[in-house]
Protein backbone atom coordinates (compact mmCIF):
# COMPACT_ATOMS: atom_id res chain seq x y z
CA UNK A 1 0.00 0.00 0.00
CA UNK A 2 2.83 2.42 0.82
CA UNK A 3 4.48 1.87 -2.56
CA UNK A 4 1.19 2.61 -4.33
CA UNK A 5 0.64 5.71 -2.20
CA UNK A 6 4.13 7.01 -3.00
CA UNK A 7 3.69 6.43 -6.75
CA UNK A 8 0.27 8.11 -6.79
CA UNK A 9 1.55 11.05 -4.77
CA UNK A 10 4.31 11.66 -7.30
CA UNK A 11 1.80 11.39 -10.16
CA UNK A 12 -0.45 13.87 -8.34
CA UNK A 13 2.46 16.33 -8.11
CA UNK A 14 2.80 16.27 -11.89
CA UNK A 15 -0.91 16.45 -12.68
CA UNK A 16 -1.68 19.38 -10.38
CA UNK A 17 0.78 21.58 -12.29
CA UNK A 18 -1.83 21.80 -15.05
CA UNK A 19 -4.77 23.01 -12.96
CA UNK A 20 -5.55 26.35 -11.38
CA UNK A 21 -6.69 25.00 -8.01
CA UNK A 22 -4.70 25.37 -4.79
CA UNK A 23 -4.19 22.00 -3.07
CA UNK A 24 -2.32 21.78 0.22
CA UNK A 25 -0.31 18.80 1.47
CA UNK A 26 -3.06 17.53 3.78
CA UNK A 27 -5.65 17.63 0.99
CA UNK A 28 -3.33 15.91 -1.47
CA UNK A 29 -2.52 13.21 1.08
CA UNK A 30 -6.21 12.49 1.73
CA UNK A 31 -7.06 12.45 -1.98
CA UNK A 32 -4.31 9.92 -2.66
CA UNK A 33 -5.32 7.85 0.38
CA UNK A 34 -8.88 7.83 -0.97
CA UNK A 35 -7.64 6.36 -4.27
CA UNK A 36 -5.74 3.68 -2.36
CA UNK A 37 -8.88 2.77 -0.40
CA UNK A 38 -11.03 2.75 -3.53
CA UNK A 39 -8.51 0.54 -5.31
CA UNK A 40 -8.46 -1.90 -2.39
CA UNK A 41 -12.26 -2.13 -2.08
CA UNK A 42 -12.72 -2.23 -5.84
CA UNK A 43 -10.99 -5.59 -6.09
CA UNK A 44 -13.62 -7.18 -3.87
CA UNK A 45 -16.76 -5.11 -4.42
CA UNK A 46 -16.47 -3.79 -8.00
CA UNK A 47 -17.19 -0.17 -7.08
CA UNK A 48 -15.69 1.35 -10.24
CA UNK A 49 -15.13 0.19 -13.81
CA UNK A 50 -11.75 1.95 -13.67
CA UNK A 51 -9.35 -0.72 -12.42
CA UNK A 52 -5.99 1.07 -12.57
CA UNK A 53 -5.42 3.38 -9.56
CA UNK A 54 -3.32 5.73 -11.70
CA UNK A 55 -6.31 6.11 -14.03
CA UNK A 56 -8.54 6.64 -10.98
CA UNK A 57 -6.43 9.64 -10.03
CA UNK A 58 -7.18 11.24 -13.41
CA UNK A 59 -10.73 10.04 -14.10
CA UNK A 60 -12.09 10.20 -10.54
CA UNK A 61 -10.07 12.66 -8.46
CA UNK A 62 -9.03 15.41 -10.88
CA UNK A 63 -12.34 15.03 -12.72
CA UNK A 64 -14.17 15.65 -9.43
CA UNK A 65 -12.14 18.55 -8.05
CA UNK A 66 -12.42 20.40 -11.37
CA UNK A 67 -15.99 21.22 -10.28
CA UNK A 68 -14.83 22.96 -7.12
CA UNK A 69 -14.32 26.52 -8.43
CA UNK A 70 -17.90 26.46 -9.76
CA UNK A 71 -19.64 25.60 -6.48
CA UNK A 72 -21.93 28.34 -5.17
CA UNK A 73 -23.30 28.00 -1.65
CA UNK A 74 -22.66 25.68 1.30
CA UNK A 75 -24.86 22.57 1.00
CA UNK A 76 -24.74 20.07 -1.85
CA UNK A 77 -26.39 16.79 -2.76
CA UNK A 78 -24.31 14.36 -4.82
CA UNK A 79 -26.89 12.13 -6.51
CA UNK A 80 -26.00 8.66 -7.78
CA UNK A 81 -22.67 9.18 -6.05
CA UNK A 82 -21.41 5.61 -6.52
CA UNK A 83 -18.28 5.25 -4.37
CA UNK A 84 -18.43 8.95 -3.43
CA UNK A 85 -17.71 10.81 -6.66
CA UNK A 86 -17.47 13.76 -6.93
CA UNK A 87 -18.63 14.25 -3.33
CA UNK A 88 -15.69 12.88 -1.33
CA UNK A 89 -12.91 14.65 -3.30
CA UNK A 90 -14.90 17.90 -3.09
CA UNK A 91 -15.48 17.40 0.65
CA UNK A 92 -11.73 17.03 1.12
CA UNK A 93 -11.11 20.22 -0.86
CA UNK A 94 -13.90 22.24 0.82
CA UNK A 95 -14.24 21.18 4.49
CA UNK A 96 -16.41 24.25 5.19
CA UNK A 97 -19.14 22.96 2.84
CA UNK A 98 -21.58 20.08 3.45
CA UNK A 99 -22.03 17.17 1.03
CA UNK A 100 -24.94 14.72 1.23
CA UNK A 101 -24.07 11.64 -0.83
CA UNK A 102 -27.06 9.69 -2.14
CA UNK A 103 -26.96 6.22 -3.69
CA UNK A 104 -29.33 3.26 -3.71
CA UNK A 105 -26.63 0.57 -3.49
CA UNK A 106 -25.56 -0.57 -0.04
CA UNK A 107 -22.01 -1.42 -1.10
CA UNK A 108 -21.44 2.17 -2.19
CA UNK A 109 -22.74 3.62 1.07
CA UNK A 110 -20.72 1.12 3.15
CA UNK A 111 -17.55 2.14 1.32
CA UNK A 112 -18.32 5.86 1.75
CA UNK A 113 -18.86 5.40 5.50
CA UNK A 114 -15.60 3.47 5.86
CA UNK A 115 -13.60 5.88 3.70
CA UNK A 116 -14.83 8.99 5.48
CA UNK A 117 -14.13 7.33 8.85
CA UNK A 118 -10.62 6.28 7.84
CA UNK A 119 -9.79 9.69 6.35
CA UNK A 120 -11.38 11.74 9.13
CA UNK A 121 -13.83 13.51 6.80
CA UNK A 122 -16.57 15.19 8.85
CA UNK A 123 -18.61 17.01 6.17
CA UNK A 124 -19.99 14.01 4.23
CA UNK A 125 -23.44 12.62 5.03
CA UNK A 126 -24.28 9.39 3.15
CA UNK A 127 -27.85 8.28 2.47
CA UNK A 128 -28.84 4.92 0.99
CA UNK A 129 -31.98 5.67 -1.00
CA UNK A 130 -33.39 6.33 -4.41
CA UNK A 131 -32.94 10.05 -4.94
CA UNK A 132 -36.63 10.73 -5.61
CA UNK A 133 -37.43 9.39 -2.11
CA UNK A 134 -35.04 11.76 -0.32
CA UNK A 135 -36.90 14.67 1.28
CA UNK A 136 -34.45 17.31 2.55
CA UNK A 137 -35.27 19.48 5.55
CA UNK A 138 -34.01 22.45 3.56
CA UNK A 139 -33.36 22.91 -0.13
CA UNK A 140 -29.75 22.28 -1.15
CA UNK A 141 -27.67 25.04 -2.70
CA UNK A 142 -26.63 22.66 -5.44
CA UNK A 143 -27.21 19.17 -6.85
CA UNK A 144 -24.17 17.41 -8.31
CA UNK A 145 -24.34 14.51 -10.73
CA UNK A 146 -21.63 12.56 -12.49
CA UNK A 147 -22.45 9.69 -14.86
CA UNK A 148 -25.86 9.54 -13.16
CA UNK A 149 -28.52 10.00 -15.83
CA UNK A 150 -29.58 12.13 -18.75
CA UNK A 151 -30.16 15.80 -17.96
CA UNK A 152 -33.90 15.31 -18.41
CA UNK A 153 -34.02 12.39 -15.96
CA UNK A 154 -31.76 14.13 -13.44
CA UNK A 155 -33.98 17.21 -13.41
CA UNK A 156 -37.15 15.11 -13.15
CA UNK A 157 -35.87 12.99 -10.24
CA UNK A 158 -34.03 15.76 -8.37
CA UNK A 159 -36.18 18.87 -8.87
CA UNK A 160 -37.45 18.71 -5.26
CA UNK A 161 -33.91 18.98 -3.86
CA UNK A 162 -33.40 22.65 -4.75
CA UNK A 163 -35.49 25.81 -5.00
CA UNK A 164 -35.12 28.54 -7.63
CA UNK A 165 -31.96 29.75 -5.88
CA UNK A 166 -30.19 26.42 -6.21
CA UNK A 167 -28.26 24.99 -9.14
CA UNK A 168 -27.94 21.65 -10.86
CA UNK A 169 -24.35 20.85 -11.81
CA UNK A 170 -23.98 17.89 -14.17
CA UNK A 171 -20.60 16.52 -15.24
CA UNK A 172 -20.82 15.39 -18.84
CA UNK A 173 -18.49 14.24 -21.58
CA UNK A 174 -19.32 15.29 -25.12
CA UNK A 175 -22.25 17.68 -25.36
CA UNK A 176 -25.19 16.45 -27.40
CA UNK A 177 -27.64 19.06 -28.69
CA UNK A 178 -30.57 16.63 -28.32
CA UNK A 179 -29.94 16.29 -24.59
CA UNK A 180 -29.73 20.06 -24.12
CA UNK A 181 -32.89 20.59 -26.20
CA UNK A 182 -34.81 18.14 -24.00
CA UNK A 183 -34.32 20.20 -20.83
CA UNK A 184 -37.88 20.75 -19.52
CA UNK A 185 -39.44 24.18 -19.91
CA UNK A 186 -39.44 24.92 -16.17
CA UNK A 187 -35.63 24.86 -16.15
CA UNK A 188 -33.06 27.06 -17.86
CA UNK A 189 -29.54 26.31 -19.03
CA UNK A 190 -27.25 28.76 -17.23
CA UNK A 191 -23.87 27.81 -18.62
CA UNK A 192 -21.88 25.04 -20.28
CA UNK A 193 -18.30 25.13 -19.03
CA UNK A 194 -15.46 23.16 -20.68
CA UNK A 195 -13.28 21.56 -18.00
CA UNK A 196 -9.58 20.87 -18.28
CA UNK A 197 -8.74 17.51 -16.70
CA UNK A 198 -4.99 16.77 -16.83
CA UNK A 199 -4.10 13.71 -18.97
CA UNK A 200 -7.78 12.90 -19.63
CA UNK A 201 -8.54 11.80 -23.17
CA UNK A 202 -11.84 13.24 -24.39
CA UNK A 203 -14.08 16.20 -23.65
CA UNK A 204 -15.46 17.15 -20.24
CA UNK A 205 -18.11 19.78 -19.54
CA UNK A 206 -19.94 21.09 -16.51
CA UNK A 207 -23.58 21.90 -17.27
CA UNK A 208 -25.21 24.42 -14.91
CA UNK A 209 -29.01 24.55 -14.81
CA UNK A 210 -31.48 26.44 -12.63
CA UNK A 211 -35.21 26.29 -11.99
CA UNK A 212 -37.25 29.08 -13.52
CA UNK A 213 -38.67 31.45 -10.91
CA UNK A 214 -42.39 30.93 -10.39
Amino acid sequence: MQDLFDALYLQFDELKKDIDVAIDVQQQTKLVQFVCLLNKWNKAYNLSSVRDPHEMLIKHIFDSIAVGPHLRGDTFADVGTGPGLPGIPLAIMYPEKSFTLIDSLGKHIRFIKQATHDLGIKNVFPIQSRVEQVIPEQAFDGVLSRAFASLNDMLHWCQHLVDEKGEFLALKGQLHADEINQIPAQFTLVQSIPLLIPSLVGDRHLIKIKKMAL
